[in-house]
């Protein structure tokens, strides 16, 4: 028997709202001005940026400094703050169509919850600067979860801050690896990867994606014709 679908637990950056390369361009900067990456030559350090899309930033740069949380929390914040001077400069957009998608599911009833490895305040400058505050029902990032991605706390602290009925009743979406593996390690009902972010279908139908869509505004039409949603909706 299938499981309706409550709540829908979406990433931001290459899922939700364009990246356009701005995660890359902030790490690059951090790392220059923090040394961070200097142990290893930069196309390696570059090379773990990609592959860890999705996760925890402070994770991340806990691994490219050798495990030395003091330099790790500097990078993190040299990110954050190289990331507000990025969008600042370019300013920010939604992956095309993002906003009426997530208008779309809830409109069939589902709750919408996004998630990132950003830290609050990076995450609401986002989530500010699209005018998304009255559209979403709540925004996560580690720090209110316990653990980042591939961690299960996202999704987890989803379903309980939402009062979501089961884990089956849980959809996540997301462009990365880290996304697919989160949700899979959550035990959600249904998982989806996008290619409109880091990682391509091969990667994130081997990390265990139900389906892959080109992008968010797919979403919807998928999980109708999997039978997922609550409620039959004409419009």
């Amino acid at each position: 028997m299938t499981t309706p679908l409550e709540l829908a637990v979406l990433d931001m950056a290459g899922t939700t709202v364009l990246d356009d390369g701005v995660v890359e361009q902030a790490f690059q900067r951090a790392a220059e001005r923090t040394g961070v990456a200097d142990r290893m030559p930069w196309a390696e350090a570059l090379d773990h940026v990609r592959v860890t899309m999705g996760q925890s930033k402070i994770d991340v740069f806990t691994h490219l400094s050798g495990g030395d949380a003091d330099a790790a929390a500097r990078a993190t914040a040299a990110f954050e703050g190289a990331y507000a001077e990025i969008v600042a400069e370019q300013g920010v957009t939604e992956i095309p169509g993002a906003a009426d998608a997530i208008q779309g599911l809830k409109d069939a009833g589902l709750t919408v919850v996004l998630t990132t490895g950003f830290a609050p305040v990076t995450r609401d400058a986002l989530i500010d600067g699209l005018g998304w505050k009255g559209l979403i029902d709540l925004a996560l990032s580690p720090v209110d979860a316990g653990r980042g991605r591939p961690a299960p706390d996202l999704v987890l602290t989803a379903l309980l801050r939402t009062q979501t009925s089961s884990v089956d009743a849980v959809a996540v979406v997301g462009d990365t690896v880290s996304d697919i593996e989160s949700g899979r390690r959550a035990g959600a009902g249904f998982v989806v990867g996008v290619l409109s972010g880091a990682h391509d279908r091969p990667a994130l139908s081997a990390a265990g994606a139900d389906a892959v869509c080109n992008d968010i505004t797919a979403l919807r039409g998928v999980l109708s014709q999997r039978e997922l949603l609550p409620l039959v909706v004409t419009s």
